[in-house]
């Protein structure tokens, strides 16, 4: 009788310990970066899942309204890719509209808190239009649609840390005159810097001669398909709100896109 009380009491417990945690899944990031997307589609954001206590808007690297902000307009949304990290219970989203008043390409990672992906702790968002640096939408979505972002197979992903040592070392390359040869050129690798087409992208690099690096880093690290993504204050340049992405494959880097807003 003991007994059964004992292992009664003790699945209770577990259920309710278990019951508690929440887990931050890949599929819950995927899902939440949907609904931006759709209330981004909509110019409507009353779907949006938004934590009631501790939510976040950013937007070109400054706290802003949300109901003001770009998530106000509807878009018709050309192109769309997410990446997910479950370590950090974040995801980073890319998108083009070419079509509109305005076009846009927008970087946005989406963040959560306390492992929890049924609310939203945070929208953080790199939005480029007409002056940005290099912008052209129309070009850079005819680059960025040709371009194979599928699942890697094991051997050739690089682990976590690989990816962000290579997004800081990019970042480096202004301030820091070896950065660019620490980092893993693929001989093939492609470069979109806002419509600007750089291949192979490890050529003309630039080696130091800031003494401001850039700042203000967020990551985005998926190792499924081998991205990382920094959001940044590129200070080297003078505090312009930075999105860098990069892809490698087998340990080398396949893509490079930046978006850059001449604040």
């Amino acid at each position: 009788m003991l007994s059964r009380l004992a292992f009664g009491l003790g699945v209770a417990l577990t259920g309710l310990v278990t019951g508690g945690h929440a887990e931050c899944t890949r599929e819950g990031l995927l899902a939440a970066a949907e609904s931006y997307l759709a209330a981004q589609t909509a110019g409507n954001i009353a779907d949006l899942k938004l934590s009631a206590t501790n939510f976040t808007y950013q937007q070109n690297n400054k706290k802003a309204d949300i109901k003001t902000g770009v998530l106000s307009q509807p878009l018709t949304i050309d192109l769309n890719r997410t990446t997910a990290d479950p370590i950090e219970c974040a995801s980073y989203t890319m998108l083009i509209s070419t079509t509109g008043s305005k076009p846009y390409v927008i970087s946005t990672q989406i963040r959560h808190a306390d492992e929890d992906t049924s609310t939203i702790a945070m929208i953080d968002s790199i939005v480029a239009t007409t002056g940005a640096l290099f912008f052209n939408a129309k070009q850079t979505l005819s680059y960025i649609q040709k371009e194979n972002w599928g699942t890697l197979e094991e051997g050739q992903r690089a682990n976590r840390t690989e990816l962000k040592r290579v997004g800081d070392a990019y970042l480096d390359m202004w301030t820091d005159a070896k950065a660019a040869d620490s980092i893993p050129w693929g001989t093939d690798c492609e470069r979109v810097e806002g419509s600007q087409y750089t291949r192979p992208c490890g050529n003309a690099l630039p080696r130091g001669g800031s003494a401001t690096p850039n700042g203000n880093r967020r990551y985005v690290i998926d190792e499924t398909v081998g991205s990382v993504d920094v959001l940044c204050s590129f200070d080297s340049l003078g505090n312009l709100p930075d999105s860098h992405e990069i892809r490698l494959e087998g340990g080398k880097v396949k893509y490079v896109h930046t978006v850059t807003v001449m604040s």
